[in-house]
């Protein structure tokens, strides 16, 4: 018996040991128990510690832990950190801890980055210069969020801002129409400051912390915006906490893509902040010879020493390369009576040698000072430069005619352009903040200057060959029978035809082979005549609360400058201001509940570098300036309510709107003068619309919108269209998307699912009133795959699930912008 007294005391001790192992578990969430991922736990006793971060449903666990007290500390961006005791006691050990959202007073402007990771944004630099939340905003703000964006695999910027309501994508181009005006050709909005835009190849969304839409006109706040709406992206911004995310992705039409994005401390005080992000895409595309490739890189950093100062300085590196694609053709068709589907919507009249190539390079500087509690400056300043170089085949939107001068039905006529062109633009916004209490009334004053300078550089121009070729080699612009016997031949079938200076596209054969470009003769050669375009202006705006009213009141002075052949022979100048006014009220119905009204106007000034949809374009090429004719006018008036309910976990945006522009300049018409241009007149829009977005349950998410569009002519110098229905927008549309993820308690406790549709109805095409592009509802769906609660991420995207053909928008019958078919996406994304 004493021999086996030590092997009895060994088997006693190892089960002592063995059942001293236990789980700690526990779920991190907000106060409104919305779940917070990848939160910071650490876990320690004595010297040892250990740690881990919360799943995507904010579980976390530690196992095989002892009978002792640790503390158990956890942290996450923009909370405060919790510390407490978790004693374990012969048991596993569940606990649930509650993050406190940080009271401290919002930046002075976006320096550091937004830490929440759901759909939904609470608050706008850009809509006021200032921080407010957008419930205190007297104004309808459509926010998608990176979250968003992620899970639907928005990789172009179209594919995000379609989620918000009243916005329209008219196009495969970055094209959009918002509350049924059509936004301008050039110029997007970047972190609160206006650019030189890409008009016909779509953005990457890599680098976007959140696409917000400012509906109808923000001239007080920005200047030459759309009457519609503004689409600003804000950047991703460096966070004080280390995080880092690789994403691959392979797919449909030979897509593949990658991105990564980190960011944290450079220090151990966490004064100095980095942020990297940078995106590869190569793909073609469901439509013939199209292709891009796209590279993304995205640098930033922020520099915090106290809590007086903060800077930040960005550049954006973008180098798209792919092919403009002008959409599908009909040609021969009848009016309203044609099918869309008479042509396949993979048709494409372009030539494999085509492409279309946007380089741009921005510098981002922000600087935040505060003097007092009270007294603060913000600076902000962006330099861009951006560069377009295009080659293209493209139809004359005419049949071909044989020496007789009859049409041949089954040929198009071609045409081949090459353009150049160079751009410089400087943006600078200045404004100083003062906080200050009057009796029972409290006051937000800013004062500032803005400064945007558009260069227009020389060396770009233009190269067009079309036209038929003589017998002497030269060529004419156009065939005339009478002379056919002075033209070259080629014969196609039975038919004898001039031959072209571009050939001829064969619709009931295509081929696709690669131009011989020297062939052509280039006829029409155009210079892009240097331009220069200012935009100088000073605000001042107050915020005034008292008691459960506050108003936001605005007064801007624009002074703008359009100077044609600018520091060159036959320099012209054009002068434009303008006085702007807003005036917004609103009243705290609630803890959760504000209603609002706002009236503001809009100014746009016509120019040499800025085409104001539908057509100023043709200023480009030319010594005038479109400055000559009157500025682009709109106001807005505006009712909405905005609210959070079930606690906070669902946020509700409604207004109901009415705009109005006038001075709008279109073309006349006029065979003997095609450029000639006229201002229309005026056009109203009114309508409904609402947002919603936020959490259902803990574990289920949603982004759902609606918008009704009533848009008219009411002045024409065509009567026949007054009263009509405005081109390029459907009078419903709307999108909803929703993310679930199965609970612990769930066999599919991994997996999650996403489901979603957009509906639009039908529309008038932008160039003409034959026909209507018909209205349709696309389904989308998603599952997203966790294994082990790990930070992989596995996500299989499926967009147009039932395979509809639809059509996203069109301009005439020779170009139709048909939706993609329904195709996948599948990507893997690591965190760590």
């Amino acid at each position: 018996m004493l021999k086996k007294l030590p092997f009895l005391l060994l088997l006693v001790l190892v089960s002592q040991i063995v059942n001293a192992q236990h789980v700690l578990t526990g779920k991190v969430t907000d106060p409104s128990g919305i779940p917070l991922p990848h939160a910071n736990i650490k876990l320690s006793s004595g010297t040892a510690s250990k740690g881990t971060h919360s799943d995507a449903n904010g579980y976390f666990e530690f196992t095989n832990l002892q009978n002792q007290v640790y503390s158990l500390i956890v942290s996450s961006v923009g909370y405060q950190t919790s510390e407490q005791i978790a004693t374990i006691q012969q048991a596993d050990l569940v606990v649930s801890i509650t993050l406190i959202p940080q009271t401290t007073e919002l930046q002075g402007v976006e320096i550091v980055g937004r830490s929440q990771r759901n759909y939904t944004s609470d608050y706008s630099f850009s809509a006021t210069k200032i921080a407010i939340r957008n419930k205190d905003l007297p104004q309808s703000v459509s926010t998608v969020t990176k979250e968003l964006i992620t899970d639907r695999q928005a990789f172009q910027l179209a594919d995000a801002v379609k989620i918000a309501s009243g916005v329209i994508p008219s196009s495969f181009y970055n094209q959009y129409a918002i509350r049924g005006i059509s936004q301008n050709e050039e110029g997007q909005i970047i972190n609160g400051l206006r650019t030189r835009q890409y008009y016909f190849l779509q953005p990457l969304t890599s680098n976007i912390e959140r696409v917000e839409v400012l509906k109808g006109p923000a001239s007080v706040t920005f200047s030459s915006v759309d009457p519609g709406g503004s689409i600003n992206m804000v950047t991703k911004k460096p966070l004080a906490e280390d995080r880092k995310e690789i994403t691959l992705g392979a797919g449909s039409f030979s897509t593949i893509r990658g991105a990564l994005d980190f960011t944290g401390p450079l220090n151990e005080s966490k004064t100095l902040l980095y942020r990297l992000n940078g995106a590869y895409q190569e793909a073609r595309s469901y439509r013939d010879l199209i292709s891009n490739k796209s590279i993304l890189i995205s640098p930033s950093f922020s520099y915090i020493p106290n809590t007086k100062t903060a800077i930040n300085a960005e550049i954006i590196f973008s180098n798209l390369n792919g092919n403009l694609d002008r959409g599908q053709p009909i040609f021969g068709a009848i009016a309203g009576k044609t099918n869309l589907n008479s042509t396949p919507i993979s048709l494409n009249l372009a030539a494999p040698t085509d492409f279309f190539k946007s380089k741009e390079l921005i510098l981002m500087g922000s600087f935040a000072h505060k003097f007092t509690e009270k007294l603060s400056v913000n600076v902000s300043y962006m330099k861009q430069t951006w560069a377009e170089d295009l080659q293209e085949h493209r139809t004359t939107n005419a049949f071909a005619s044989d020496t007789a001068g009859n049409a041949v039905t089954s040929l198009v006529s071609m045409q081949f352009v090459q353009r150049k062109q160079f751009w410089s633009t400087d943006n600078l916004n200045a404004y100083f903040t003062y906080d200050f209490q009057l009796g029972k009334t409290s006051h937000k004053l800013v004062a500032g200057y803005d400064m945007q300078y558009w260069y227009k550089l020389k060396g770009g121009g233009q190269n067009a060959a079309r036209g038929f070729l003589l017998k002497d080699g030269s060529v004419t612009g156009s065939f005339i029978k009478t002379n056919a016997g002075n033209y070259q031949t080629i014969t196609v079938g039975d038919k004898i035809l001039p031959r072209p200076n571009v050939n001829y596209f064969d619709l009931n054969n295509p081929t696709y082979t690669i131009r011989n470009l020297n062939e052509y003769l280039l006829n029409a050669r155009t210079a892009i005549p240097s331009a220069l375009t200012k935009t100088q202006a000073v605000y001042i705006q107050e915020q005034i609360r008292i008691g459960k009213f506050s108003a936001l009141l605005s007064l801007r002075n624009e002074w703008f400058e359009d100077i044609t052949n600018y520091n060159a022979p036959k320099e012209a100048s054009f002068s434009n201001a303008a006085l702007i006014p807003r005036i917004g009220v609103t009243f705290e119905v609630s803890q959760s509940v504000n209603v609002y009204g706002t009236y503001l106007q809009g100014y746009q000034p016509q120019s040499n570098t800025v085409t104001l949809m539908p057509s100023t374009g043709g200023y480009t090429w030319t010594d005038q300036s479109a400055a000559q004719f009157k500025p682009l006018i709109s106001d807005l008036k505006e009712i909405g309510m905005k609210a959070t309910l079930v606690k906070g976990r669902i946020t509700i945006n409604s207004a109901i709107y009415e705009i109005n522009q006038k001075n709008i300049l279109m073309n006349a018409n006029d065979p003997n003068n095609p450029d000639l241009l006229v201002q229309r007149g005026a056009d109203r829009s009114r309508g409904f619309e609402v947002d919603i977005a936020g959490y259902i349950r803990s574990n289920w998410q949603i982004n759902a919108s609606y918008s009704f569009i009533d848009a008219t002519i009411v002045m024409d110098r065509n009567e026949e269209l007054i009263g009509k229905r405005k081109e390029n927008t459907p009078r419903h549309s709307g999108n909803i998307w929703t993310r679930y993820n199965f609970g612990e308690s769930s066999v599919l406790k991994d997996l999650g699912i996403g489901l979603g549709m957009q509906a639009q109805g039908s529309r008038i095409p932008w160039f003409s009133r034959d026909f209507e592009v018909p209205a349709f509802s696309v389904f989308d769906a998603a599952v997203y795959y966790t294994p082990g609660k790990s930070n992989m991420q596995v996500a299989l995207n499926c967009n147009n699930v039932l395979d509809k053909t639809y059509w996203i928008g069109a301009q005439n019958y020779t170009r139709l912008f048909p939706g993609a078919p329904r195709n996948f996406i599948l990507t893997a994304t690591y965190r760590f």
